[in-house]
């Protein structure tokens, strides 16, 4: 039996999926630090056979005819209403406010930034569309849309410069936050609106997923199914303290991913308005 090379981070189930199946089933890890280094490969070459997939990215891929499968099993989400802040040495901004101003993230693309727009977008009211967004990275997908109101900085500042230095009046961060004094988020105390979101729509903020080549799942079925079985076993073995971030199966990804495509459509990061098993219905068949 050939291997099937794998690329995945260093979440908590990547991890204790890594070190507590792989090797039982049959897998080769390949290490892609940080992980986001695996996405672009994974969706133009098909690099791997399975690996870890920004959702967005995921979404774009299958839009534009990439061979890959998404896999409805959540790698990694966390509440995002944190996620955008600004520098109040120079304003104190409501989310409704951000209309009309310059808001920097490190790609359109990024999921982090998808969702913390899906946020202003479903919850606040906020069309994102009359913001300009300051980029300094294209997407993963070749060809990907933006739409018109994406800035790329042609001096690629960091994301931190620009806030620091009022450069923009807002950005966008995801796990390089900045710790200093200044930073201060746009949506009042975002953790409390996090969880309170959350019990009112049950909607969870993925940020990746597991998706395996078209080739992969073609030649490979069962062994793809064993993978996603030992993916909810290494779930089943960690410590949830809280809310389930985890969801895992298309019944339980469908309300969130819901979400997230009409959110990103008005975004104008997909050419079409896409639903669930418009992305996952091969993944979830495939599983079934």
């Amino acid at each position: 039996m050939n291997a099937l090379t794998i690329a995945m981070g260093k979440s908590p189930i990547a991890r204790a999926f890594l070190d507590g199946h792989a090797q039982g089933l049959g897998l080769a890890p390949v290490d892609v630090s940080p992980i986001h280094r695996a996405f672009r490969p994974m969706v133009e070459d098909c690099a791997f056979d399975i690996a870890e997939l920004a959702i967005v990215t995921a979404i774009q891929a299958v839009e534009a005819g990439r061979a890959i499968i998404p896999l409805p099993l959540t790698i990694a989400a966390r509440f995002q209403h944190k996620c955008t802040v600004q520098n109040a040495r120079f304003s104190q901004l409501s989310p409704k406010d951000l209309e009309g101003k310059r808001v920097a993230v490190r790609a359109y693309s990024q999921t982090t930034g998808a969702w913390a727009r899906t946020i202003l977008d479903t919850e606040y009211g906020v069309d994102t569309r009359k913001i300009t967004w300051v980029t300094h990275e294209g997407p993963h997908v070749r060809g990907a849309p933006e739409p018109d109101n994406v800035l790329r900085d042609p001096d690629a500042t960091p994301t931190y410069e620009l806030l620091r230095d009022g450069l923009v009046d807002a950005a966008i961060f995801g796990n390089d936050m900045p710790g200093e004094d200044w930073v201060c988020p746009v949506i009042p105390d975002p953790d409390a609106a996090a969880q309170q979101s959350l019990r009112r729509t049950g909607v969870v903020q993925i940020n990746h997923v597991l998706a395996v080549t078209a080739k992969c799942a073609a030649t490979a079925p069962d062994r793809v199914r064993t993978v996603a079985e030992g993916l909810m076993s290494a779930k089943a073995e960690l410590d949830i303290d809280g809310p389930d971030l985890l969801p895992m199966g298309a019944d339980a990804l469908r309300g969130s991913v819901d979400v997230l495509l009409g959110s990103i459509h008005r975004q104008g990061l997909t050419r079409r308005a896409m639903r669930f098993d418009d992305v996952f219905g091969a993944g979830s068949e495939l599983l079934s």
